[in-house]
């Protein structure tokens, strides 16, 4: 059989759906848009494999309604219109349903494009469904984003890949006439990166390398058959985000040399300028963020060149940035320090502001204490003035831990100098 295992195991119904609880669960949004049949106008965002496709066809067997599907890639403005066409003339303008319009990759859509869906998406002559594997804030026009729900879509778990197979070796009309022992399937997960549609592809290009009516698989076996088996850098397939990997852990790493390669891996590759820009705006703070400032101001200039310029010109300018963050001194202490402050939110909640802290801006609020005894920061020696800012509840505690690098290093001083060691 020529078609791809990921293919014959693709889920029709909502049963069969892998994983997205948080999605179509029993009390999920979309699970309850398909049962009121109240579908909203909306965008799949998430990473590869995750089942953002297979969720629309999904939806699209569980409604009574006419579905049609544009790919990005190779549909343009007059296709779009087509739909439009037929939408008005088959759909809801003639007693019928909105028609669902699903357009994979959306995010390559360009700006006249998107705009050409934005009449049928709010007169509501079509319900789009838009799958997405980048920030649909960055790639979807506001005026379109406006008009839909955005759902993200997450990594499947281990659990749940691990049951993907289990269900290929049992349910797949091709794997299920053969004896597969599963021994270890450590090697699989972490090739497939949490990508079920990869996961599966490779699994079955183990099985059918082997050969034979009993296969037993190993780690050594899928590392062995998968690894000589890789295609070349592909930014629309399976090595996409392992050179992106590779090269932003090459600018964290301070090597040059490596980041400059793989960065050359990505525009060889035919990869979006303006993907790669991204990923070295978030570098600049998470990977180097105080111990060089000024990081993020040029990450940031970068961003808006390639933008402005595009390929070939931006290829120097994206050399540039990527050299400058690799030999800059690295600090994840504000990357760390966010983290550690949004687990402390999530575990004591909504702690009350301390009186002092709060607004005053009547006199009932000015009887109930608010504001009294705060000490105005630029009345004490140096602009500072020893107060608690924290909910009692977690007083003194330590969010933000300075770096080791030179500018931290000063910033520590500072801040044990004002707090009196607390730092």
């Amino acid at each position: 059989m020529n078609q791809p295992l990921a293919e014959r195991l693709r889920p029709n119904s909502l049963i069969e759906y892998l994983g997205q609880s948080h999605l179509i669960g029993s009390e999920g949004p979309i699970r309850k848009a398909i049962e009121g049949d109240l579908l909203p106008s909306m965008i799949f965002w998430g990473p590869p494999g995750v089942g953002k496709t297979t969720l629309a066809n999904v939806i699209s067997n569980s409604l009574d309604r006419p579905f049609y599907t544009l790919s990005a890639i190779s549909s343009g403005v007059k296709e779009v219109r087509e739909i439009i066409k037929k939408a008005e003339t088959n759909g809801l303008f003639n007693g019928g349903q909105s028609p669902v319009l699903f357009i994979d990759e959306i995010h390559r859509f360009s700006k006249s494009q998107q705009d050409s869906l934005l009449g049928a998406v709010e007169k509501g002559v079509v319900t789009l469904i838009g799958a997405t594997t980048e920030n649909p804030s960055f790639e979807v026009i506001s005026a379109l984003l406006s008009r839909c729900q955005v759902y993200i879509l997450e990594q499947h778990s281990k659990e749940e890949l691990e049951g993907l197979l289990q269900r290929a070796i049992k349910d797949d009309i091709v794997l299920n006439k053969k004896t597969i022992e599963l021994k270890e399937t450590e090697a699989l997960l972490k090739l497939s990166g949490g990508d079920a549609r990869k996961l599966l592809n490779n699994f079955e290009l183990v099985v059918n390398s082997l050969g034979g009516d009993k296969v037993v698989i190993s780690n050594n076996t899928v590392q062995r058959i998968v690894q000589k088996n890789l295609a070349i850098y592909d930014k629309l397939g399976e090595q996409h985000y392992d050179i992106v990997s590779a090269f932003i852990k090459s600018i964290r790493g301070s090597d040059p040399n490596a980041a400059v390669y793989y960065l050359a891996r990505m525009i060889e590759g035919g990869e979006d300028p303006k993907f790669i820009a991204r990923r070295l705006l978030i570098s600049a703070s998470e990977d180097i963020g105080l111990a060089n400032p000024t990081a993020i101001i040029m990450a940031n200039e970068c961003f808006d060149a390639v933008q402005n310029i595009g390929y070939p010109e931006c290829r120097i300018i994206l050399s540039q940035t990527t050299i400058y963050l690799a030999t800059s001194g690295k600090s994840n202490s504000a990357y760390e320090a966010i983290n550690k402050a949004q687990a402390l939110v999530k575990q004591t909640g909504n702690l009350p502001i301390p009186l002092h802290l709060r607004n005053a801006p009547t006199k009932l609020m000015k009887e109930l204490n608010y504001g009294k005894d705060y000490g105005y920061s630029h009345s004490g020696e140096g602009n500072f003035i020893n107060q608690e800012f924290f909910p009692k509840e977690i007083k003194g505690t330590q969010l933000y831990k300075p770096g080791n690098n030179n500018r931290e290093n000063s910033i520590k001083d500072w801040l044990m100098k004002l707090w009196k060691g607390k730092y």
